[in-house]
């Protein structure tokens, strides 16, 4: 994975880079459901922003089916030269509800906190937290898509194959069950 610098208008994910002198990372609240709408639009005018997307499971209707879905719904990340960038045009963009303030300007994400994210994530923005996270015997995880879905467990077995056996409290007892290390993230609870 080479170092690069970031270019304006790119989704940045699945490599290393470095931000350009001045910029620095900030967070977009946008509007319900429009974060990759709304990513688009800063991209056609030249920002460079990264949205952390997550693989989970949607129920609506008698139907269930995968999707890509917004780690932090309703927030994605633009990058923003103060000094040169005219960022009060972001709040204008159509699926944008504000850039986070702290008083009257924009307020940055602390240094160390994105870079991570996008090293983990390919160039659809889909983390993968099995490979980049070091899963272990007795380590609480969230089940992030299929039929279980948000269903909190401990890990029981680690499979060379990339398969987990967790153990789950499901109706009053423990059930052990295998999924893929992909479909899971860790979790403080």
């Amino acid at each position: 994975m080479s170092t690069r610098n970031c270019r304006s208008g790119e989704k940045l994910a699945g490599e290393k880079f470095e931000l350009p002198d001045g910029a620095r990372w900030f967070a977009v609240q946008s509007q319900p459901r429009r974060e990759a709408g709304a990513q688009k639009q800063l991209n056609n005018q030249g920002y460079s922003t990264f949205l952390p997307r997550i693989k989970a499971t949607r129920r609506h209707a008698r139907k269930v089916e995968n999707i890509l879905a917004p780690f932090f719904p309703r927030y994605f990340f633009i990058v923003l030269n103060m000094k040169r960038d005219q960022w009060r045009s972001v709040n204008g963009t159509i699926g944008v509800s504000r850039l986070v303030m702290q008083g009257d300007s924009p307020l940055p994400v602390p240094h160390g906190i994105i870079e991570p994210m996008i090293a983990s994530a390919d160039e659809s923005g889909l983390m993968h937290f099995g490979s980049e996270h070091k899963l272990h015997v007795g380590q609480k995880v969230e089940i992030m898509t299929g039929p279980l879905s948000r269903q909190i467990g401990e890990i029981e077995r680690l499979d060379g194959s990339d398969r987990v056996e967790l153990l789950l409290e499901f109706m009053g007892q423990a059930t052990r069950v295998k999924v893929s290390s992909e479909d899971i993230i860790p979790t403080a609870a």
